[in-house]
């Protein structure tokens, strides 16, 4: 029954580069979605830390859909599309995705105070974070190469061990 609201966010994202250079932020939503409505429907109930994923996943999408859009600067600017690298420039564009990427660290950080987690949680936070880290030094302002095999390829690590890492502590918790 939530699908429909989750699928309209994410269509909706592709417009919203005519409207808005906060679109990103529209695509993050979408997918931050996800943690929220899983957790509706497996439980029947609202709860905090899946809200507190949602923003992780939020925050996170955001900030790697920046960085992908930065290859795309050029041709979105001259064809009078909205983002955040056509408003802040390259290098303003990085700082958000940055922030973004820290604000999704401590969004993942913070169910740990909520919840019961072991080390295991821990240790996957800061592989999280880690990896975080480290996708952001595998390009810079001027050479973007990297972005589309080594960007999206640790970045896609980083959710997976992450995953992986908090199921192992449920697990071992249980």
């Amino acid at each position: 029954m939530l699908s429909p609201i989750a699928l309209f966010v994410v269509l909706f994202y592709s417009y919203t580069k005519r409207i808005t250079p906060l679109c990103h932020l529209v695509l993050g939503a979408g997918l931050g979605l996800a943690p929220i409505g899983a957790y509706l429907v497996i439980t029947g109930q609202f709860a905090t830390v899946p809200v507190l994923y949602g923003f992780a996943v939020l925050t996170w999408v955001s900030g790697f859909d920046i960085i992908y859009a930065l290859q795309d600067e050029a041709f979105d600017r001259a064809n009078k599309l909205n983002s955040i690298p056509v408003w802040l420039g390259t290098k303003g564009a990085m700082r958000v995705s940055e922030c973004l990427h820290v604000l999704s660290f401590i969004f993942v950080l913070i169910p740990a105070f909520l919840m019961p987690v072991g080390w295991i949680y821990y240790l996957g936070v800061v592989f999280y974070g880690g990896l975080l880290i480290y996708q952001h030094t595998l390009f810079s302002s001027t050479n973007l190469s990297r972005v589309n095999r080594d960007f999206m390829t640790t970045n896609g690590y980083a959710s997976v061990i992450f995953a992986v890492f908090y199921l192992l502590d449920i697990w071992l918790i249980k």
